[in-house]
């Protein structure tokens, strides 16, 4: 067994969780005696407990005085927890978030201005896009963490049914597979939901296949011939029969489902996946390959990103960015990547990552999977920007795509009226 088989056996934690963290100081001089800083993540007891209690001890030890306070946020109450604490002037130093969910606050500038803390060299440690990411208005927010990227799990049996070798790669390939799929077999390829509060794997193709969403002013800049090229990909699927009518009234889960149940060919979701299939339908497991994720020709992949901030109000500045570049650095990025099963953002801990992985004789489809996804976060990046109310854009774009592909309204009507809905809502 290789050392990568005990972490790929730990369960998933999701990558939508909310937290917060701060960073500052690019000097990070010696911290005085008896300071304490607290750190936030979000529902990593009792699965992660050893190894952060491990981490703190180090940092401690290689910092003598300053003493860490480690409070893990169930899940569901991170949101509601920081925004309350950062209001009432008690946020903590260091926090664990998404960029989608801190982007909000740092509208605000609640965040530490991270470009004027950091050196050159200490940002050139991570992955450039994905440094990216934590950006809003020209300034950084935070510090990368830990990553997923999607990979395609296929169906073979059921392709091979269908006379297909190999799966989609691209939007424009799931196009020829899906009609193929449902000529030879009557069977879906793929699910996407179109239910605004729900996945933005949609809104996502749209950036893939080369529309730009909003403008630098923020106004809508998705009403393009791409725009109606991309709306017209989704429309047509639709309205031969390609995807499930189920894309406008259910949620990503229904897609899982459909792949359980071997009633579609492909869906797009992160490795830890086949720990599930393997569990609730394993003759399915059984005949499931690892493919990269579906782009456009843009050749753009998306990934998702944890990050650690640092408020602006926090009283140990200098501990708390410290302390965060410790728990970001590469050697203890790969520690968790392992135990995590997710992925490192600094550019020295993804090479030894997928070098450890390519060296083992031997992989299991979990093993598989990761290293595919871990071979995409060169190209890899945050598709949809930072950016204040993310929600209402989804939604108008959700909503018209919807009323086009049940001819309520032409194409065109529908991304006009989708890029005035949205540039009303931000006058």
């Amino acid at each position: 067994m290789n050392k990568w088989s005990k972490w790929l056996r730990l369960g998933v934690f999701a990558l939508l969780g909310l937290g917060v963290s701060w960073l500052v100081s690019c000097s990070r001089p010696v911290a005085t005696s008896g300071t304490e800083i607290e750190f936030w993540t979000m529902q990593l007891q009792p699965q992660f407990t050893a190894y952060f209690e491990g981490l703190i001890e180090d940092f401690e030890a290689e910092n003598p005085g300053v003493k860490v306070r480690w409070v893990d946020v169930p899940w569901e109450a991170m949101e509601s927890k920081i925004l309350t604490s950062v209001a009432a002037n008690t946020a903590p130093d260091v926090v664990n978030l998404n960029p989608k969910f801190a982007s909000q606050l740092a509208s605000r500038e609640a965040w530490l201005n991270l470009d004027e803390q950091l050196s050159e060299d200490d940002q050139r440690l991570y992955l450039p896009k994905i440094w990216q990411a934590s950006t809003l208005n020209g300034k950084t927010f935070g510090l990368p963490w830990y990553l997923t990227t999607q990979v395609t799990i296929y169906n073979r049996a059921l392709l091979e049914a269908a006379g297909i070798e190999n799966p989609p790669q691209t939007y424009e390939e799931l196009a020829t597979v899906a009609r193929q799929v449902k000529d030879q077999t009557g069977k879906f390829t793929l699910f996407v939901t179109l239910i605004p509060e729900d996945s933005g794997a949609v809104l996502e193709s749209l950036v893939k296949m080369g529309v730009t969403l909003v403008d630098e002013s923020g106004k809508a800049a998705f009403n393009s011939p791409e725009g109606v090229a991309a709306f017209e990909y989704w429309v047509n699927l639709y309205r031969e029969g390609l995807l499930p009518p189920e894309v406008l009234t259910r949620g990503h889960r229904y897609g899982i489902d459909l792949y359980q149940t071997g009633e579609a060919a492909l869906v797009a979701t992160g490795p830890q996946f086949l720990n599930a299939i393997a569990t609730n339908a394993p003759d399915i497991a059984e005949v499931s390959g690892v493919a990269p994720e579906i782009t456009g020709e843009t050749g753009k992949k998306n990934v998702a990103v944890m990050n650690l901030t640092i408020p602006r109000t926090t009283r140990h500045p200098e501990e708390a960015v410290k302390f965060a570049l410790f728990v970001t650095n590469s050697q203890n990025q790969l520690a968790f990547a392992q135990e995590a099963k997710v992925l490192p953002s600094t550019q020295e801990a993804v090479a030894e990552f997928i070098e450890v992985l390519e060296s083992s004789s031997e992989l299991s489809p979990q093993e598989e999977a990761v290293l595919v996804g871990a071979k995409q976060l060169q190209d890899a990046e945050v598709l949809i920007p930072a950016m204040d109310n993310l929600n209402v854009l989804q939604r108008a774009i959700y909503e018209n795509l919807q009323a086009a592909m049940l001819g309520q309204k032409t194409i065109e009507q529908a991304l006009a009226d989708a890029a005035q809905q949205w540039d009303q809502d931000q006058s």
